[in-house]
Parts: C-alpha cells; sequence; structure tokens
C-alpha cells in the first residue's frame, strides 16, 4: 500500500471541512476530535502563532515558520524552501510592510480556491474569524464554502460591540456569516443586536467551545467523595482583560488560616503572577504551585482530585473549565456573569464570588472547604446536569449531523 499524502482523501465525494484557528489550542483540539471516525474530509489552517503537535493526525496548514521537520502526510508548510528567501522579508514585513505582513492572508486564500471546502468552520472572533473575514475579502473569497462563524472563549462582543472602531467590521462579519454559533446566549443576543437574523442560528443554537465533556472519562477518575479531597485548582492565574489575579491572592491570604490545610495549584500563570506568588506569606506560598503551560490531560487529572475550581472571572461564557470540574466532582467558584447565571445556581450547582472583591472571594472559598455536606450534595446534582447539557458522546452526534446538513445546503451566493 502506497504511503499516504497530505492531498489523500480518506473518502472521496465525502464533505470538505476546513477549520481555522489556533492550531496549538488544546480547544481547537477538542473540537476537531469530535469529526475523528467520521466519514468528512477534514483539515485546518492553523493561524501564524504556532501549529499543532506533531502527533496530532490531522492534515494542517502550517503557516508560521516556527516549526521542526513536518511530517508531509499530515502537515503542509507554507513556508516551503521555494519560500525560504521570503523570511527575512516577512519578519520585517510583520513591523512595516502590510503587503508582506498578509502572506498568510494569501496562503489561506490559496487553500480555499484550491481545495474548495463546503464548510470555513472559524474559532473565535478576534481569532479564526476575523483573520479569514480579512482574506475573504481581500482576495474575493465570498462564494466559495459555507461560513461557520463561532464565538469562543470569553464572550467575544461583551466589550468589542462597544468599539466604535471594531463594531463596523463586527457587524460586516455576522452580516456575511451563514451561520452563526457560540457557547452562550449573551453572545447571541449581542449578535443579534449587531444584525444575525435567526436563519444564522444553528439548530444546536450554543454548544460549549470544546465540543462536551467525555463524561464517562472524567467521573471515572474521582478520587473519593469531593468532601474527603483538600486541593483547590485555580486553571487561570493570569492577568487579563477577561479576569484579574491580584483580587485572588488577596482572598487566599484572607482565607488562609480558615481553609488549611489544604493544596493550591495555580494555572496558566504569566511572569506578574508568578512574582506576586513570590511575595505570599511563606506557608500560603509553601502549600501552593504555580504552573505555567501544562498539558490538557494534566489539568483534567488534577480535577478529579480537586475540591474547588476556582475561577472567578470579569468576562466569560460558560466556561469549559465549569463543566470539567462539575464531571470531576469539584465544586467550582464563578463570578455571576450573565452567561453563567442561566445554567447553574448557588449553591446547588456553584458559589459565586466577583472577580474584584476578595472578601467574596475568601468567604466563597471557606465555605466551600468547611461544609461537606455542600460540596458533596452539588456534586451528584453536577454530574447529572453536565451529563443533560455537555455531554460529549450526544454533542458529537449532532455535530456530525449538521456538518452534513450544512454542506448540502445550496450556496447563497454565487
Amino acid at each position: 500500500m502506497s504511503r499516504r499524502t497530505f492531498d489523500t482523501d480518506p473518502y472521496p465525494g465525502r464533505p470538505r471541512i476546513l477549520f481555522v484557528g489556533y492550531g496549538d489550542s488544546s480547544h481547537t483540539h477538542s473540537w476537531i476530535e469530535l469529526l475523528d471516525g467520521a466519514e468528512l474530509n477534514v483539515r485546518l489552517f492553523s493561524l501564524p502563532t504556532g501549529a499543532p503537535p506533531p502527533t496530532w493526525d490531522v492534515r494542517t496548514y502550517v503557516s508560521t515558520y516556527r516549526t521542526p521537520a513536518l511530517d508531509p502526510a499530515n502537515r503542509r508548510q507554507l513556508f516551503s524552501h521555494r519560500r525560504a528567501p521570503r523570511l527575512a522579508k516577512y519578519a520585517y514585513g510583520q513591523l512595516v510592510h502590510d503587503s508582506v505582513r498578509r502572506l498568510p492572508e494569501r496562503w489561506l486564500a490559496e487553500v480555499v480556491r484550491q481545495w474548495r471546502p463546503d464548510i470555513i468552520h472559524t474559532f473565535g472572533l478576534r481569532g479564526g474569524g476575523e483573520f479569514y473575514f480579512g482574506a475573504r475579502k481581500r482576495y474575493g473569497l465570498a462564494g466559495i464554502g459555507r461560513w461557520l462563524l463561532q464565538f469562543r472563549g470569553a464572550s467575544d462582543l461583551t466589550l468589542d460591540r462597544l468599539d466604535e472602531t471594531r463594531a463596523p467590521e463586527i457587524r460586516a462579519m455576522i452580516a456575511e456569516a451563514d451561520q452563526v454559533l457560540a457557547d452562550n446566549r449573551v453572545d447571541l443576543g449581542f449578535a443579534a443586536e449587531l444584525g444575525m437574523n435567526e436563519s444564522q442560528l444553528t439548530p444546536m443554537v450554543t454548544v460549549p467551545g470544546t465540543g462536551g465533556i467525555d463524561i464517562d472519562a472524567l467521573s471515572s477518575r474521582w478520587s473519593g467523595p469531593t468532601s474527603s479531597r483538600r486541593l483547590i485548582l485555580w486553571p487561570k492565574a493570569y492577568e487579563f482583560f477577561q479576569s484579574k489575579a491580584l483580587p485572588v491572592f488577596e482572598a487566599l491570604k484572607l482565607a488562609w488560616d480558615r481553609i488549611e490545610p489544604c493544596e493550591i495549584v495555580m494555572l496558566a500563570a504569566q511572569p506578574e503572577t508568578i512574582a506576586w506568588h513570590r511575595t505570599l506569606p511563606e506557608p500560603l506560598r509553601n502549600a501552593s504551585r504555580i504552573l505555567e503551560r501544562i498539558p490538557r490531560a494534566e489539568v483534567l487529572a488534577m480535577m478529579g482530585r480537586a475540591r474547588v475550581m476556582l475561577a472567578p472571572s470579569l468576562l466569560d461564557g460558560t466556561p469549559n473549565a465549569m463543566f470539567e470540574a462539575m464531571a470531576s466532582g469539584a465544586l467550582p467558584i464563578l463570578s455571576p456573569l450573565d452567561t453563567i447565571r442561566p445554567v447553574v445556581g448557588e449553591p446547588d450547582n456553584v458559589l459565586f464570588a466577583r472577580n474584584l472583591y476578595p472578601h467574596e472571594i475568601a468567604d466563597a472559598l471557606v465555605r466551600a472547604m468547611s461544609d461537606d455536606r455542600l460540596v458533596d450534595d452539588a456534586s451528584r446534582r453536577n454530574l447529572e446536569l453536565v451529563g443533560r447539557i455537555a455531554n460529549r458522546a450526544t454533542i458529537r452526534e449532532t455535530i456530525r449531523e449538521y456538518y452534513a446538513e450544512l454542506a448540502a445546503r445550496p450556496l447563497a451566493r454565487a
């Protein structure tokens, strides 16, 4: 049998789906893996920020030059040897020359024109959405495939819709998208304010950003009842416009004498939060670990040992970490955002604490770490709830049927 090549089509005549997004994102991988084994021809155009790991077996167009040797069976490096002389120009053009800086957009246009996908699914407004929309306008791609615009991450539109310089482009993106998908109804409400009509809503309306949770896998890892655990997992220990870390550090100091002994693990840390971690009182500092990026599998393993999943924020959709905690038996502490309150209640499912109020976070931590009945009762309710609203097995079948139906629709544009 001949060796598989990048252009080998395992299912001739089947729908072609081109995903556009961050190739080094575990959320991107999780969504696309919903289609493993489906009779679809799936490819990813990886944004210039990074590329998938070599072990990820999905055909990917790589638009960054910062990669090791790639397997030609599942990667196409757009910075080929023939384009090597452009490398210096590209780096220079990132700063000063618009036509060179837009090389990856041109490559995306070439892929769309040559491969002719039936569906172009973009991840995120600021990520894949804006990138594809730029190429679409500049290179006349309208009419090739149906565009599924998915909002991802923290509520994509909460702030951006209020930016007078960005709102017109967002409105234009929504107008051109064939379908719009989000993980929360708040974003869809904002999209409607910006011109989205009901015909653009997918049949699912909302779907978790990772494509759902493997309920059986996570629930099987429970390390005893939640009340027996003493781990606090803070998966987003960073300073960004979506969430602030310093109030959480203050809350931990306020609560420490009332929650010890326990272990605290802080993830996705940045230099700023690592520096502030060093200022914590010694007993608290010694009881905590602050880490940068770790594999998602390790995060999920920690979730199964956690009593509390701590994730106060200023902006969010329906957090994937919330669903993962619910399936793992950990009690989520979240902020009472409009995207979250319709899904879960306090104290039945979560405890609420606003991100900028250390005393609220501290009080929620003390309650969660001391009330055994609260966390055990919530863990039972949450396992049932997450099975109804974020079950990956159910979503997988729905998504596959949806892609097949969308690919078969007549194109709205010539």
